[in-house]
């Protein structure tokens, strides 16, 4: 059974929920006045994004990609990017080892001594004071601007920039937070220290997903927003490689000071390729994770990306791993009735959720949406892409989770289950129990089994 504190903590935050989505239904919105949308709540502890790797060895940098909409990701970049050597620098700096800074240089011990160091964006700097004749400065674009708007405080921008030197490639993994389409967020705290833990167990580049919430944009707009990023991702994709053909064209006329001018900007000038992607990420292994309703957005995102195929290129989504996911239906399941009154997410707050997300004239139990074992959901079953599903033995949701599993299964596809025992939903992923062993051997099971799809031929991880 869940220990004490769990159930205590359990009853704080139903009351706290079962206010907030009350107060929500009590209160409705003006659709036409709410088309931009919200993709976190003032209630959400937020966590900074810090573009250097000083943070755990993993640096984040957030961007809204849709400017008619509030649809944003938070990149989730691993030091393993920078290749063996300058990662196991990167290592012995966080742990204090004597004569290296965060930029990966040497330090010399005296800081009035003339020996250079490298700074962030790989030009010299002596001792502590950058030389203020040097113009020639990259921004997060790794494009030179001499812009005093996009520096730091310390006038230097301290965040990682990609050099044409260490473009080690990673899978990309979409992150769907969890909360029932009306709160969470792709920056609270939880989802912050999640996300960096599965980038750095599974050595992917995460993208956490902001889509925007309900009742502010009902369904389908966070299903939409999904698929957008998908499309987004691609789209960065084929602009990186257009620039990379761009630079090579010019051949040794392109110099290296000249490296912006290779690359496809908008209107304004500025770039549209995103760098930290361009020179790390690997769109043909992409991989879908989602917590608790963000498992039926990367469900549904799975099913979009079987159905529209090559369009897609060069993205392939290889996996997905759906986490408690929020599946329900008009026809209870067994542990529907048994736990239906379980810990945190209990059935009654759920549907009140899924009244908050879909239309009031489409709400059903068995809305596509919400219900994965309808006839004519969307493609052949035996299409869909690997799928591995975590289940929590306390949890209402676990037995249509686990049929679901079972249907992919009679078709062929790879599809086990994670079943944790003594375990509540959300177990992986809420604040509380994130620094559990059990949340740690989570992450860890869903790496294993991850790095199956994602390994590049030759360096199968085989268990």
């Amino acid at each position: 059974m869940p220990s004490v504190a769990v159930k205590l903590y359990s009853v704080f935050f139903k009351f706290l929920l079962k206010h907030r989505l009350q107060s929500r239904i009590q209160n409705p919105l003006d659709d036409d006045a709410s088309s931009f949308g919200v993709s976190s709540r003032p209630e959400e502890s937020i966590a900074a994004a810090n573009p250097s790797f000083g943070d755990g060895g993993v640096a984040t940098k957030d961007i809204h990609i849709d400017p008619l909409t509030s649809l944003s990701i938070r990149i989730f970049l691993p030091n393993t990017c920078l290749g063996s050597d300058l990662s196991s620098k990167a290592a012995r700096v966080r742990a204090g080892t004597k004569g290296s800074n965060p930029d990966f240089g040497s330090v010399p011990k005296d800081p009035s001594s003339s020996l250079h160091r490298r700074n962030s964006y790989g030009s010299y700097e002596t001792g502590n004071l950058m030389n203020p004749t040097d113009s020639n400065r990259r921004n997060s674009y790794d494009c030179l601007n001499d812009d005093s708007s996009l520096k730091s405080e310390g006038g230097v921008y301290r965040g990682y920039s990609p050099s044409v030197e260490n473009c080690r490639k990673l899978p990309v993994m979409l992150q769907f937070h969890g909360g029932g389409f009306v709160s969470g967020s792709s920056d609270s705290v939880a989802n912050d220290f999640f996300c960096r833990r599965v980038a750095k167990l599974c050595d992917v580049i995460v993208l956490a997903v902001g889509y925007r919430l309900a009742p502010e944009n009902r369904y389908p707009a966070a299903f939409e927003d999904g698929l957008k990023v998908l499309h987004w991702l691609a789209k960065q994709a084929n602009l990186a490689e257009c620039s990379k053909s761009l630079g090579n064209t010019r051949g040794a006329e392109l110099r290296k000071a000249d490296v912006h001018q290779r690359h496809i900007t908008d209107a304004f000038g500025a770039s549209m390729v995103e760098p930290w992607l361009a020179a790390h990420g690997d769109p043909s292994r992409c991989v879908l994770l989602g917590v608790s309703c963000g498992a039926n957005i990367a469900d549904y995102v799975a099913r979009k990306s079987v159905e529209v195929g090559r369009l897609l290129d060069p993205v392939k989504v290889v996996a997905q791993v759906l986490m408690y996911p929020f599946f329900i239906g008009s026809i209870p399941t067994h542990s529907e009735i048994k736990l239906a009154n379980s810990y945190f997410y209990d059935k009654a707050m759920c549907i009140l959720s899924w009244k908050l997300f879909l239309p009031e004239e489409e709400f059903s139990l068995d809305h596509p949406a919400a219900n994965p074992l309808i006839p004519d959901r969307g493609p052949p079953l035996k299409r869909m892409p690997p799928t591995l599903s975590v289940v929590a033995e306390h949890d209402w949701m676990r037995d249509r989770a686990i049929a679901y599993s079972e249907e992919l299964r009679k078709v062929n596809v790879d599809a086990p289950v994670l079943e944790y025992k003594d375990a509540v939903h959300e177990f992986a992923t809420l604040d509380m129990l994130l620094k559990t062993p059990q949340a740690q051997a989570c992450a860890e099971d869903i790496a294993i089994w991850v790095k199956k799809y994602i390994s590049l031929r030759g360096h199968e991880f085989s268990y």
